[in-house]
C-alpha cells in the first residue's frame, strides 16, 4: 500500500523537476524576454540582496567586536581607545587580508566594481567567483578593522558572484548572462543603501553601460527584491538624517552651486588619482624590495593606525563624519582637514590593498568638501543662502558622481539616502559640471581608468573592445579546411615574422592586418620544442565578418 501510494508523489517530484527544467531552458533561449527569466531575477534579487546584508551586518559585527560599537559612533569611541589598540587592529587587519589574498587570489589583489564592467563586457557577464569569494572576506576584514574603504566594491561583486554561478548553472548566453549580473548588481546596491530606484539605474549605467528596455523589468524586480532585504532587517529610514533648512534661493545660489560642481570635480579627480599614485608606489617599493605580497596590507594598516590616533574618523566607511558633514557640525578647518587626511587614508587602504570599495570614501569626502564651500559662499552672502548643509548635500553627490562617473544613479543615489528632494536642483547642477570636468582629467571614471590600466580599453566603446573578446580560435581556418590558405605562403609569412599565435584574440589579427595588408596571417601554436607549429591561418574577410557579428549582436543588445 505505502509503494502504490508513493508513485503518484514520485510523479509530481518528476512533472515539477521537468517544469523547472523547462523554465531555466525557456530563461537561456529568450533572456528577459520570458516571463520565466523575472522569476529567476526575483530570485538573484533576493540572494544578491541577502549577501549584501550579510556582508554589512559582518562589518558592524567586527567593528563591536574589535571597537565597540559599528560605524554609527565608530570615530568617536575609537578616539577615547588606548593609541596602542588603534593602531594594533587596522595591522592584525591587514595581515588576514594579506594572508587571504595571498592564497585565494592569483595577484594579491581584491576584486571589486572594475572587474564586475570587465566581466560583462568581456567574458558574458561572468567573474571569477575563486577570487571574488576570497575578496569580499578581505573587504570585511578590511573594514571591520579600520580600513578607509567603502562596503559598495566588494558587495557589488560578491552579487556577480552569485550571477555567474546561475548563469554557469543554466548555461545563459553572453545576453542573458550580463542581464543576470545587471538584477544581482542592482539588487545589492539597493540592499546596500535602501535605494531600489539608484540601485536598477546604477546597474545599467555603470555595470553594463546601456539602458536596454528590455533588461529593465527584470532588474527593477531584483532592485525591489534587495531592497525589502534591507527593509526587513532595517525599516524605511533613509541612511540620513538632514536637519531642517531654509528654502534654496536657487536662482540667486546658482553660480555658486556651478562652482561647486568644478571645485568638485577637481576634488574627485585628486581623490582618484591619489588612488592611482598609491597603487602605483606601492608597486614600486614591493618590486624594488622584494616584499611578499601578503605582508603589503599589514603595512598599510600600520600607517592607517597611526593616522587614526589624531584622526580616528578616518576608521571604516565613515558614516559618522558623513553624517556630521550633513547636519553642519563640523567647522570649516575641520571639514577642509578631515577631507584632506581621508584622501590620503583611502589612497593607503586602496594602495596597500586592504580591500573596500570607492563609493563610501567618495560620500564622505564630498559632504566634506561641499561642507567647507557652503560655510565660505554663506558667509560671504548670508542674505541670499539657504543653509551650508545644501551644499554638503550637493557636494557628496558631485564628488561621488565624478568618481563613478555616473551622474544619473549617483544623484539617484544621494536622493535616496537622504529623503531630500527639495535641493534636487543644488545636487544635479554639481553633478554635471563635476562628471564633465573630473571625466576630462581621468579616463571618464575611476573604473575604467582602474581598467585602462591593466589594457582594457572600455572607455571608447564596443567598437574599440570587442576585438579582444573573440579568440582565435572563433576564425581560424585550421590546415585541413577545405579552403586553408597555401601551407607553403603561411610558412615563408613565419620566415619574414608575419604569424600570430592561437592564443591571441581578433584585435591582434586586425592590428596586423593594417600594419601588413596581407589577405590572410599564418596562426602558430608553441610546440613541447619551443618551436612555432602550424595550425591554420585567419583570413581577413573572416576576421572583419567576425568583428562586424560581433558589432551587430552589441547594437541589437544595447537597443533591444
Amino acid at each position: 500500500m505505502p509503494e502504490t501510494r508513493s508513485k503518484p508523489v514520485a510523479r509530481s517530484l518528476r512533472a515539477r523537476r521537468r517544469k523547472a527544467a523547462a523554465v531555466l531552458v525557456a530563461a537561456r533561449r529568450n533572456g528577459p524576454g520570458a516571463i520565466q527569466f523575472w522569476f529567476i531575477a526575483l530570485a538573484i534579487g533576493v540572494a544578491a540582496g541577502t549577501a549584501s546584508l550579510c556582508f554589512r551586518m559582518g562589518i558592524s559585527a567586527l567593528q563591536v567586536a574589535l571597537y565597540g560599537t559599528d560605524d554609527i559612533n565608530l570615530a568617536t569611541v575609537a578616539g577615547r581607545l588606548p593609541w596602542w589598540w588603534v593602531v594594533a587592529v587596522p595591522i592584525l587587519g591587514g595581515l588576514v587580508v594579506g594572508l587571504i589574498l595571498d592564497r585565494f587570489t592569483p595577484d594579491g589583489r581584491v576584486r571589486a566594481v572594475a572587474d564586475v564592467i570587465e566581466g560583462a563586457a568581456m567574458y558574458r557577464g561572468r567573474v571569477e567567483m575563486r577570487a571574488g569569494l576570497a575578496s569580499a572576506t578581505a573587504s570585511l576584514i578590511t573594514l571591520g578593522s579600520g580600513g578607509s574603504s567603502g562596503r559598495e566594491g566588494p558587495v557589488v561583486h560578491l552579487a556577480a558572484v552569485v550571477s555567474t554561478w546561475v548563469s554557469e548553472r543554466i548555461g545563459a548566453n553572453g545576453i542573458t548572462g550580463r542581464d543576470l549580473l545587471g538584477c544581482a548588481v542592482a539588487a545589492a546596491v539597493s540592499a546596500s543603501f535602501n535605494a531600489p530606484i539608484a540601485g536598477a539605474i546604477f546597474a545599467l549605467e555603470v555595470v553594463l553601460r546601456h539602458f536596454a528596455v528590455r533588461a529593465f523589468a527584470p532588474i527593477a524586480i531584483a532592485s525591489v527584491a534587495g531592497t525589502v532585504i534591507n527593509r526587513l532587517k532595517y525599516g524605511g529610514v533613509t541612511e540620513f538624517t538632514l536637519p531642517a533648512a531654509g528654502a534654496t534661493a536657487f536662482h540667486v545660489e546658482l553660480p555658486a552651486f556651478l562652482l561647486l560642481g568644478l571645485v568638485s570635480g577637481l576634488i574627485a579627480a585628486a581623490l582618484m588619482r591619489s588612488v592611482l599614485f598609491a597603487e602605483d608606489f606601492g608597486d614600486r617599493v614591493q618590486r624594488a624590495t622584494g616584499l611578499p605580497r601578503w605582508l603589503r596590507p599589514t603595512l598599510a594598516g600600520a600607517l592607517l593606525g597611526a593616522m587614526a590616533i589624531p584622526f580616528p574618523h578616518i576608521i571604516g566607511v565613515g558614516y559618522e563624519t558623513t553624517s556630521a558633514a550633513l547636519t553642519g557640525r563640523i567647522g570649516l578647518v575641520a571639514a577642509v582637514v578631515y577631507a584632506v587626511v581621508k584622501v590620503v587614508a583611502v589612497a593607503v587602504t586602496m594602495g596597500g590593498r586592504m580591500g573596500g570599495g570607492m563609493f563610501s570614501p567618495a560620500l564622505v569626502v564630498g559632504s566634506l568638501t561641499g561642507l567647507a564651500f557652503g560655510l565660505i559662499a554663506t558667509g560671504l552672502a548670508p542674505e541670499v543662502s539657504g543653509a551650508e548643509t545644501i551644499y554638503a548635500l550637493a557636494g557628496m553627490g558631485a564628488v561621488a558622481a565624478a568618481v563613478f562617473g555616473a551622474p544619473i544613479s549617483t544623484t539617484l543615489i544621494v536622493f535616496e539616502l537622504t529623503g531630500d528632494w527639495e535641493t534636487g536642483l543644488a545636487v544635479m547642477t554639481a553633478v554635471s559640471l563635476s562628471t564633465a570636468l573630473a571625466s576630462r582629467l581621468v579616463k571618464r571614471s575611476f573604473f575604467l581608468t582602474q581598467l585602462e590600466r591593466r589594457g582594457i580599453r572600455l572607455a571608447g566603446g564596443p567598437q574599440v573592445y570587442l576585438g579582444a573578446t573573440i579568440r582565435m580560435s572563433e576564425v581560424l581556418r585550421p590546415s585541413d579546411h577545405p579552403r586553408a590558405a597555401p601551407e607553403e605562403a603561411c610558412r615563408a609569412m613565419m620566415r619574414e615574422g608575419v604569424a600570430l599565435d592561437e592564443r591571441q584574440v581578433l584585435e591582434a589579427a586586425l592590428r596586423t592586418f593594417e600594419r601588413t595588408g596581407a589577405d590572410f596571417i599564418p596562426v602558430t601554436r608553441q610546440g613541447a620544442d619551443g618551436v612555432a607549429d602550424l595550425v591554420g591561418a585567419v583570413f581577413q574577410t573572416d576576421a572583419l565578418r567576425a568583428y562586424a557579428k560581433a558589432l551587430a549582436a552589441t547594437a541589437e543588445e544595447e537597443h533591444s
